[in-house]
């Protein structure tokens, strides 16, 4: 099989996953939203991100990082040289939480089964959870040492390896939106992503 071959397969059997996830009704979270959010980008990505989940405009309409993070998100990306096509990026969460609350650990464990079934399609070597619950989350996913809120801020740009892969935890773009105190260090942590 080539590798072209490979990557059609891999997109044909993401495009499965997708409406396997965007028709699901595991818990109540199905009942409130608008679109529940696959993953989207390139299947082939070196470098997969994990937001928490969708924000009011990414809910309506359909699509990730769409509204106001997304801006920043893409900025970021393209000073440390990436392009937004050639990463993949999903959330924990597959559904909008409601409020914008913290998910509950149901809601987590019932959606991550979905985001362990796009880790092993993409077999990313980079994953990026953004922020501290996504981080909380993908540590206790790959079996990592539990990470406290108070830690998370000297954790961002550090890289953890597991199963082969390394864990590069960064904030979340949306820290952006509220002042630019964090914008060097998450400049600087961000463009560590293409050495990886």
């Amino acid at each position: 099989m080539t590798h072209r071959d490979d990557s059609h397969t891999r997109a044909a059997r993401m495009a499965r996953l997708a409406c396997r996830i965007r028709a699901c009704r595991a818990c109540a979270l199905h009942r409130t939203r608008q679109h529940a959010l696959a993953g989207e980008g390139s299947v082939s990505a070196r470098i997969f991100l994990v937001a928490l989940g969708p924000g009011a405009r990414e809910d309506r309409e359909g699509r990730m990082f769409v509204g106001p993070s997304g801006r920043v998100l893409d900025e970021l990306l393209a000073a440390a040289g990436l392009e937004r096509h050639r990463v993949f990026m999903s959330n924990l969460v597959k559904c909008r939480l409601p409020g914008n609350r913290e998910p509950a650990e149901r809601e987590v464990r019932t959606c991550g089964r979905h985001l362990a079934a796009e880790f092993r399609l993409v077999a990313p070597r980079v994953i990026v959870p953004l922020g501290f619950i996504a981080t909380r989350a993908v540590f206790r996913m790959l079996a990592l040492p539990p990470l406290t809120r108070a830690a998370f801020g000297g954790a961002c740009g550090r890289i953890v390896s597991a199963h082969e892969r390394k864990i590069v935890p960064l904030r979340h773009p949306s820290a952006l939106l509220h002042g630019s105190r964090l914008k060097s260090a998450m400049l600087g942590n961000y463009a560590r992503l293409v050495s990886c």
